[in-house]
């Protein structure tokens, strides 16, 4: 029982706490629990023998009760039969000195058989009380367990997730993100570099299909002859 008062004591102070003080706390409760099982077997065992030991001194109670009364009832039949003359006197007397003194000797085993019923009784009385109380207990710890054991996991859990965010480094992160940022800015820019590149490589093409249109020239030969025709030329 000790071993669960340190135990469940720490359930005061934090989850993490409570486990680096302890060398392997869900190893002690389920140890803790097996004994407090244990002890639960033996108190049964031992309340059902003293619960058949009760049960014999009862039924011996009511045994010596009945032979009592039977030699009782004997010796009264003789001296019956003395009064009423079937059987001699002296005779008579000595069967039911014989009977009564049997009677006697049940009435005190009786006797004997109840106080042994009485103290039996009150041991199965105490064995109950002790048993209901392992069993309390028992289911108690069970429950404490499962609590620990939640609890264990919790801790793991975020004594982990801690851990990874100290592995942090913020300003490698921080580094990271800028660099990110200025090869993004450089590649916007390459790409607005090539587009006009583009837009002016297709200019000098216009012009230069423009300097040598068909359509231009033809438009000045007709031009020309028309100068001729009308005299205009000279």
């Amino acid at each position: 029982m000790n071993v669960f008062k340190r135990l469940f004591k720490v359930g005061e102070s934090e989850a993490h706490s409570a486990i680096d003080k302890l060398e392997d706390p869900i190893k002690m409760t389920e140890q803790g629990i097996r004994d407090l099982k244990k002890d639960l077997d033996s108190s049964l065992k031992a309340l059902a023998e003293v619960k058949a030991m009760a049960i014999r001194s009862k039924n011996e109670v009511q045994t010596n009760k009945s032979k009592a009364q039977d030699y009782e009832n004997k010796a009264m039949l003789l001296l019956k039969k003395a009064q009423s003359g079937e059987l001699d006197g002296g005779e008579a007397d000595r069967l039911a000195t014989e009977a009564l003194s049997r009677k006697e000797e049940f009435a005190q085993a009786m006797q004997r058989s109840k106080t042994e019923q009485e103290r039996f009784d009150k041991n199965v009385g105490q064995l109950d009380v002790k048993v209901k109380k392992l069993r309390s207990d028992i289911s108690a710890y069970e429950n404490e367990l499962r609590t620990l054991k939640a609890r264990v996991k919790v801790s793991e859990a975020t004594a982990k997730v801690n851990k990874q965010m100290a592995q942090i480094d913020s300003s490698s992160t921080v580094s990271m993100l800028e660099r990110m940022k200025d090869k993004v800015a450089q590649q916007e820019a390459l790409a607005e570099a090539y587009g006009d590149i583009a837009g002016e490589s297709k200019s000098l093409d216009e012009e230069i299909d423009s300097a040598i249109d068909n359509s231009s020239l033809k438009a000045s030969d007709d031009l020309a002859a028309m100068k001729a025709k009308l005299g205009l030329d000279k």
